[in-house]
């Protein structure tokens, strides 16, 4: 059992990074999507943060792979497989049904979040760059793209207005985001992650200038960056 949880991982990961072949062009979603058209919602961060996942799809496979290879059967590795592999076993259709049923998509995404942070709080302390670091990322980066849907569908099926919305979605980023690296010091590299995306809601919102959303991220990168200023670890 402990071999096949190894094994399913490892593809899991590797289906997860070929995902974005199932859906070719995909960018996000698409105004026409909801009844409510924003073209460009303020809560979305600028499109070359999302380059990231190429060096996440990257990290997962290389760690799952060498955790199949070398420590399929290490106690220190084990914890942390299972809730990955939901997470990624869900992300494998994600694309594919993000660009037809965004509030479906918006749902996934939040249980992918979930499998990655109780992975992340699993992870043993062994070959850190190969076990923890990659889950660290991708789910630093899950936490800032599940509320940036979350904000999204709330604008664009007028539940909220736009800034309102992105207020609203990046305070829970940011809350979820302060907890789990004040409860995890040892993961730097989940904060770091929220950070390169809060970045880039800063530079999608400074041409029109959004003082609100844009003042919210600077708060949210100014705490995390705080909280790494504590740790004595």
């Amino acid at each position: 059992m402990i071999r096949l949880l190894a094994i399913l991982c490892f593809l899991a990961a590797v289906g997860f990074a070929a995902s974005p072949l199932l859906a070719p062009g995909f960018g996000g979603y698409e105004a026409s999507q909801f009844p409510v058209m924003i073209e460009e919602p303020p809560v979305q961060p600028s499109g070359y943060a999302f380059s990231i996942w190429g060096l996440i799809f990257a990290w997962l496979v290389v760690g799952t792979g060498f955790g199949l290879l070398r420590r399929w059967d290490d106690p220190d590795w084990t914890p942390g497989r299972l809730p990955l592999f939901v997470s990624l076993a869900v992300g494998v259709n994600w694309l594919p049904v993000a660009m037809h049923y965004p509030v479906i998509a918006t749902g996934m995404i939040w249980v992918m979040l979930a499998g990655a942070l109780l992975s992340l709080f699993r992870v043993g302390d062994t070959d850190r760059w190969l076990q923890q670091a990659p889950v660290a990322i991708y789910a630093g980066w899950l936490t800032a793209a599940s509320c940036v849907g979350l904000g999204v569908v709330l604008g664009g099926y007028g539940w909220l207005p736009p800034t309102p919305a992105a207020l609203v979605s990046l305070a829970l980023a940011l809350v979820i985001s302060v907890v789990v690296q004040y409860r995890l010091h040892r993961a730097p590299e989940y904060g770091i992650t929220v950070i390169w995306a809060l970045v880039a809601v800063i530079v999608a919102n400074s041409h029109p200038f959004n003082a609100a959303v844009a003042g919210l991220a600077l708060l949210g990168i100014i705490a995390i960056l705080g909280l790494r200023g504590t740790d004595t670890e």
